[in-house]
């Protein structure tokens, strides 16, 4: 009524009122009337503000890609915004004059668009689709030193690429290529296996030979230990049938000295005897033979003087007609001569 009017911002909105071309008063969630026919109504809001955005770029080898991604930022400096920008309100104090206000965030696109470009520059397609991190990086220190930015009064929050893609035709390059890549790999992998598999199975096949080998050289060892072990066994036989001979010569050699011992001394004996009975014979060479036949028989025993009565019957035996000899005489005769055996 009478152009008097009421208006009250919340405490993210940065109100400026101007009254006949001067600031009257500002800051942030303000109340108060004013009279509208002479007063303009500037409200910049402060809270931030998430801008996406899409757009397509070329790299340095010629390949379309597609980049999505969002870029957040608010208003720290109103006022210098407020004059670059205009946020005036209608009459009512519910909506803005223009549509500035709106084309504020497509500046901030194109500021980062400006800088995407000079980032991917340089880059090759197959660099740039991994490159988001780096990218994001660059492009939010271009944005943070923009002067255009700088002089709006704008602070960027952050900035993030949620995909880089190519077109359709090199995204199903690509994945023929890739897919070749994995079925290259998948080769690599069987080969790597087979490979694997049959280095173990060499390996396993030089344990067994190195086992075969370590078996046979312990049985080579035992017949060698067996073939010492005989051949210390003959030694010691050898030996031992050495010391037997050696003792069985020296026992022929006792006996051969024994034997010519005994027939030295049998000679000695038999040359004594010899040269008694020489010395005998000598002396009775002129005795008559039945003198000599008398004295031997004279230490003869009964016995042998009955066998020497008997050889006398015997060499007049064509002089005696018939002899008779008691049993009597025989059986003292054949005792005697046991006797004599004992």
């Amino acid at each position: 009524m009478f152009g008097i009017r009421f208006i009250k911002t919340q405490p993210t909105t940065y109100l400026i009122q101007y009254v006949k071309g001067k600031i009257k008063r500002e800051g942030r969630g303000l109340a108060f009337f004013y009279f509208e026919p002479t007063t303009s109504l500037v409200a910049v809001p402060l809270e931030s503000v998430d801008v996406p955005f899409i757009f397509y770029q070329t790299t340095s080898d010629y390949q379309e890609i597609t980049i999505q991604g969002q870029v957040t930022y608010r208003t720290i400096d109103p006022t210098k915004l407020a004059q670059l920008v205009n946020f005036t309100l209608d009459r009512k104090g519910r909506a803005y004059i223009s549509n500035d206000p709106e084309k504020l965030p497509q500046r901030i696109i194109n500021t980062v668009q400006v800088l995407m470009q000079s980032a991917l520059r340089d880059s090759r397609l197959r660099e740039t689709l991994v490159a988001a991190d780096s990218l994001v990086e660059t492009v939010k220190q271009g944005l943070i030193q923009s002067k255009e930015v700088q002089t709006l009064g704008l602070e960027i929050l952050n900035l993030s690429i949620l995909s880089i893609k190519p077109n359709p035709d090199t995204t199903r390059a690509l994945e023929a290529d890739v897919r070749e890549n994995l079925l290259r790999e998948a080769d690599q992998a069987v080969y790597a296996r087979r490979n694997a598999a049959v280095e173990q199975e060499r390996a396993i096949r030089e344990n067994e030979l190195n086992t075969e080998i370590a078996v046979e050289n312990k049985k080579r060892q035992i017949r060698e230990a067996q073939i010492e072990a005989d051949r210390v066994i003959q030694e010691k036989q050898q030996a031992l049938q050495e010391a037997d001979m050696r003792g069985k010569v020296v026992l022929e050699t006792e006996k051969k000295q024994l034997v010519v011992l005994q027939v030295e001394n049998l000679q000695r004996e038999a040359d004594a005897r010899a040269y008694s009975l020489t010395v005998t014979m000598q002396a009775l060479a002129g005795v008559d033979a039945k003198v000599l036949q008398a004295l031997a028989s004279i230490d003869m025993n009964p016995a042998q003087l009955v066998a020497l009565a008997f050889r006398d019957l015997a060499d007049s035996a064509d002089k005696i007609g018939q002899l008779n000899v008691s049993p009597e005489l025989l059986n003292s005769l054949l005792h005697s001569a046991q006797q004599g055996k004992k």
